[in-house]
């Protein structure tokens, strides 16, 4: 079914350095441009993450430091990629619970000004899971009728993802072919960010998601235990979350 798109959707996917949030970092992003009259675009940056790739993740994905040696890193890219993904909808597989929140990560570090918050995220693995409960792979074959012979490389990954959305909606009469819709049915949580350490509870307070706080409203705990925040910016936790956390301690003032 072709999509029904108000506004360009943005499938993609990251090969990484494993699978931290805070600490590793982007090998290969590749990403697909879906336009409203059916346009697309297709894009693979292999990029330097200043790390040591891992052994184990270089068995996954394939990419090792020899590959990237000489790449650009994430922050020399960084503005060409938001410029991309600015004014579109994301997709992605697993998107919402890792690439979405590493993507986050790494546009902060490298400095750049683009708010996720503004898009609209549709997750395929999410449908995928709530209405057949398999992998990437195994999505592929169902929805589509094929092998996916180049899993966990990005542009294959990417790819894989459009044809099985566009699949899941031609397969399921009760999914809404509209991106506003279909972002909310691929949401599990109501994270307000993307690491989902602050969530909004049923009354549309945020709160805390972890800890000896959790399920309490985030400032009733800044007014209960001021160094609570402090404890945060200074902790291991993702600056995403830091952000998250000082708007709502500023807007509480």
């Amino acid at each position: 079914m072709k999509l029904n798109l108000k506004n360009p959707l943005v499938f993609f996917d990251l090969e990484t350095t494993g699978t931290d949030i805070v600490h590793d970092r982007i090998v290969e992003i590749s990403y697909l441009k879906v336009f409203p009259n059916g346009n697309e675009t297709m894009r693979t940056l292999r990029i330097n993450p200043e790390m040591h790739i891992p052994e184990a993740s270089t068995a996954v994905h394939g990419i090792t430091d020899d590959d990237v040696r000489d790449c650009p890193t994430f922050k020399e890219s960084a503005k060409e990629i938001a410029r991309d993904f600015e004014g579109s909808d994301i997709a992605g597989f697993n998107s919402n619970r890792f690439d979405v929140p590493l993507l986050a990560e790494e546009f902060l570090r490298a400095g750049v000004d683009i708010d996720l918050n503004r898009h609209r995220f549709i997750d395929v693995q999410v449908i995928f899971h709530k209405m057949e409960q398999r992998t990437l792979t195994a999505a592929y074959k169902l929805y589509c009728g094929k092998d996916l012979t180049d899993a966990h490389s990005a542009d294959g990954d990417t790819r894989a993802t459009y044809e099985v959305l566009q699949a899941q909606l031609d397969r399921y009469p009760e999914l809404q072919n509209d991106m506003e819709w279909l972002s909310q049915f691929s949401s599990f949580t109501r994270n307000v960010d993307f690491a989902g350490r602050i969530v909004r509870n049923d009354k549309g307070q945020e709160v805390f998601n972890f800890g000896k706080y959790k399920d309490m409203p985030v400032t009733e705990v800044f007014r209960r235990d001021p160094g609570y925040y402090s404890w945060i910016l200074q902790g291991d936790f993702a600056l995403n979350t830091k952000q998250v956390l000082t708007r709502i301690k500023l807007q509480s003032r």
